[in-house]
């Protein structure tokens, strides 16, 4: 069997699309908790260039970005689902709607819970901006990936899950249903999915530890 390992936090969304994916595709793996105030030798040796997580070992051999990484188990492994459209124009859009998650939206969205004053008001119609279009793109979708969880669903799964409890621990709300009914239902859709719902992190817990970190370090 080839050795699989995925170094990471337990609290990171981008370290959760890493073990969601590996899961679809029923590989084994062994998790490596990553303390990222005070980074591991194996991290820095794994990752040199950014020194972040995630990072997949496979045989020996890193893979660092969760985006990277997730094209990677797809192609390695092909017992379970697809998490990529096989045809290469959804592939090309696929892409396009996991760079726009990560690029726009979540980054907007952390900056209208976490900044305060005059930037608050700026951030938060950027953030709700973004947030439409993803609105827009879900009408009449389930998910993403269609009736199944996919690449952009498993990209998104910041805003399906993180976001919230973000905005509990700051007591901002923004997805709301009235704004955002299309994206609240697949929030909805993809947190309860069968494969999803049973690999998430206490909310509880999560809120927990989210609170106890630097607020810079949430944005």
């Amino acid at each position: 069997m080839a050795e699989v390992k995925v170094i990471g936090s337990w609290r990171s969304p981008y370290t959760r699309r890493v073990e969601w994916a590996l899961k679809l595709k029923g590989v084994e793996y062994e998790f490596i908790e990553e303390d990222i105030s005070n980074k591991s030798p194996l991290l820095l040796q794994s990752n040199p260039v950014h020194k972040k997580i995630p990072v997949l070992i496979h045989n020996g051999k890193p893979i660092v970005d969760s985006l990277v990484i997730l094209e990677y188990i797809d192609e390695t492994w092909e017992n379970g689902p697809t998490i990529l459209p096989k045809d290469p124009y959804d592939r090309a859009v696929a892409r396009f709607w996991a760079r726009f998650l990560d690029e726009k939206c979540s980054p907007a969205y952390r900056r209208a819970c976490l900044v305060s004053g005059e930037e608050q008001a700026k951030a938060k119609e950027e953030a709700e901006e973004s947030l439409k279009i993803l609105d827009n793109e879900l009408k009449g979708k389930k998910l993403f990936g269609g009736d199944v969880v996919g690449f952009v669903d498993i990209v998104g799964n910041f805003i399906a899950y993180w976001s919230l409890v973000i905005a509990e621990l700051v007591g901002e709300e923004i997805i709301t249903k009235e704004k955002f009914p299309n994206l609240c239902g697949w929030m909805n859709e993809y947190v309860n999915s069968s494969s999803i719902n049973q690999h998430l992190p206490d909310r509880e817990k999560l809120v927990e530890s989210l609170g106890a970190l630097p607020k810079f370090l949430l944005l």
